[in-house]
């Protein structure tokens, strides 16, 4: 508690002769004080949520008798996302050809539309999504390209190591200066 000694012992007399009365300092105890802080800091870390960690969820795939059937997709409702060094996205529907007639390029931007398109044209229990990140793509463009499979509620999809021909076909795509 608070307390102030306040004793002057005896009257307050004025004029010559007269010592002045010494001026007492006031002594405050604050352990009282500490006391409610750590009270209330108990109180607050008692009654807070602990924040949920957040994690996208995934959907696994079932499993059959013949494991040959468990990862079969129609090759009508295939798209393949290639990534590339500064945000280039290569992509593919089906199967590539050997030729690569069938090999576009888009920005992580413009890659939205391209998903867009597929899944408005694909019945949705045929559409799988194939992702390919090569050598150069970023960790960044891999987190985007996740997202925009959330974003469009793709629900079939597979992040796949490049093969060495479609590494290839890209590489030499970038050094044309990307394909129209």
């Amino acid at each position: 508690m608070a307390e102030m000694d306040t004793s002057s012992g005896g009257h307050h007399k004025k004029g010559p002769g007269v010592k002045k009365a010494k001026k007492l300092s006031t002594r405050v105890d604050l352990t009282p004080m500490v006391d409610l802080g750590f009270l209330l800091i108990t109180f607050f870390i008692f009654t807070t949520t602990m924040s949920q960690p957040t994690a996208m969820k995934l959907n696994l795939p079932k499993d059959t008798d013949k494991p040959e059937e468990q990862n079969k997709a129609k090759e009508s409702g295939a798209l393949t996302l290639l990534l590339g060094k500064n945000n280039g996205v290569y992509y593919y529907e089906g199967q590539l050809d050997p030729a690569g007639a069938n090999f576009k390029s888009s920005t992580m931007k413009q890659v939205r539309e391209v998903i867009m398109d597929k899944k408005r044209r694909t019945p949705e229990k045929d559409l799988v999504v194939v992702l390919k990140p090569g050598a150069d793509a970023t960790y960044k463009d891999v987190v985007d390209i996740l997202d925009e499979m959330s974003i469009n509620d793709i629900k079939r999809y597979a992040l796949v190591d490049i093969s060495a021909g479609e590494a290839q076909l890209v590489q030499v795509t970038e050094s044309r200066g990307g394909v129209q």
